[in-house]
């Protein structure tokens, strides 16, 4: 097979590298169609565009794979923690002992946020979503840390960076869990895992003797590992594309979090407990919408099911199931709208419709019924997917760093009205 192909356009001709992965991926490299003959490709949403060769994450949606690192998703949930993923996915390998117990030390002494910090949370409305205080309080933290300034400073700055955002990220998520019921906030505290101590921070109050449930805790823990990263997703892109014109590194996850508050993106967890409880609400029982997702018709669309990606079960999926299935048993919760998702998950398990298309539930699907059962408030169901996925994005942004790859600067294809003479107002 050869190792280039030909585009000819009139008398001009450009060669373009295959290049291969280490999974055998193959992909055109484009790079000098432009120069060579004068055209751009065209791919709306970037489907079949690579914006980068990364090193992060492997993910083969056909065969239902997702590696961070050489490492299987399903090894890493069943045997590792979310730090150490973290570690992984930030500096490329498993942490020995010692590295692990160093890393953990610097987060756990950072976890503090600035006092003055605090008063941005007074001028929120009490009913403000938190993803909308997330994306801004990160942004703010770079004015707390004027070094932070400049991305191309020497390693050990930005390392402190990642630190801090690692540590003051759970705190500014859990205040503005806080801020929204009304309840003082809860300081970190050192004797904590990282889950744990985040648990504590939204679930006790300063004046309770409150202990985080260790199945809680573990439970969160897996799924912070399945959303750590996801190759160039929307958020990932967003970040690699923002860090590209060298802005800080906090400026670049605060576009992170905006891309993921989408409903397209990280919002559809919460886009599954909104559907739940409009099938609750209308009070017809679940069969009714699945007969309704099942007519081509109608525009109801059942949130949670199939993959954008994944054309099989989302491998995540099958492991935050067990989870999801462990907490609902130990926490005994009695809801209604958690028995409509056993339904339709049982439905869309053994009906030939939902399989003949793939539409099995994803972990949008599972990771909203155990922020449910948790008794997590909707709103803050995006939040913690952007906990879980902050070190996929700082790894992004760090490898686009030290690659030195250049300013994301996309074409386009001009559909507008062609040259016209100005007239003036008078005369219109």
């Amino acid at each position: 097979m050869s190792d280039k192909a030909k585009i000819t356009f009139g008398e001009k001709t450009c060669e373009l590298p295959v290049i291969l992965g280490t999974e055998e991926e193959r992909a055109f490299d484009i790079s000098k169609l432009r120069g060579d003959t004068g055209l751009i490709t065209l791919d709306i949403g970037f489907k079949n565009t690579g914006s980068t060769q990364s090193k992060i994450t492997f993910l083969d949606g056909e065969k239902g794979i997702l590696r961070y690192r050489g490492y299987s998703i399903e090894d890493l949930a069943e045997k590792s923690t979310f730090l150490e993923v973290a570690h992984l996915l930030i500096h490329g390998e498993l942490p020995s002992a010692k590295v692990f117990e160093d890393f953990s030390k610097d987060i756990t002494t950072h976890t503090l946020i600035h006092e003055d910090m605090k008063r941005f949370y007074e001028a929120y409305p009490s009913k403000a979503h938190p993803m909308g205080i997330l994306a801004s309080m990160v942004s703010a933290m770079s004015t707390f840390y004027p070094g932070s300034q400049d991305p191309n400073r020497e390693a050990e700055s930005i390392n402190r960076t990642i630190i801090r955002l690692l540590a003051k990220i759970p705190t500014i998520s859990a205040w503005a869990y806080k801020n929204s019921v009304g309840h003082p906030v809860v300081y970190p505290r050192n004797s904590y895992s990282y889950v744990q101590n985040f648990v504590n921070m939204m679930f006790s109050l300063p004046t309770e003797d409150y202990e985080p449930d260790p199945l809680v805790v573990d439970a969160l823990d897996k799924l912070l590992i399945l959303h750590a990263d996801h190759e160039q997703n929307c958020s990932a892109a967003a970040v690699r594309i923002a860090g590209s014109s060298r802005c800080n590194l906090y400026s670049a996850i605060s576009t992170g979090v905006t891309a993921l508050w989408g409903p397209l993106h990280g919002g559809a967890n919460q886009a599954v407990i909104e559907m739940l409880d409009a099938i609750h609400a209308d009070g017809g029982g679940p069969d009714k919408w699945i007969e309704k997702a099942k007519d081509k018709d109608d525009e109801f669309r059942l949130m949670g099911f199939g993959h954008r990606v994944y054309k099989n079960f989302d491998p995540r999926a099958k492991i935050i199931k067990k989870a999801c299935d462990g907490v609902l048993s130990a926490l005994g919760v009695t809801d209604p709208v958690l028995d409509i998702a056993r339904h339709l998950e049982e439905v869309a398990l053994r009906d030939d419709y939902f399989i003949e298309r793939n539409l099995y539930p994803n972990v949008d699907f599972y990771s909203g019924i155990i922020y449910r059962a948790l008794g997590i408030p909707t709103d803050m169901f995006t939040v913690m997917f952007a906990l879980g996925r902050l070190p996929g994005w700082i790894a992004q942004w760090k490898e686009m760093i030290e690659n030195k790859e250049p300013i994301g600067r996309p074409r386009q294809i001009y559909t507008g009205a062609p040259h016209r003479p100005y007239v003036p107002l008078s005369k219109r």
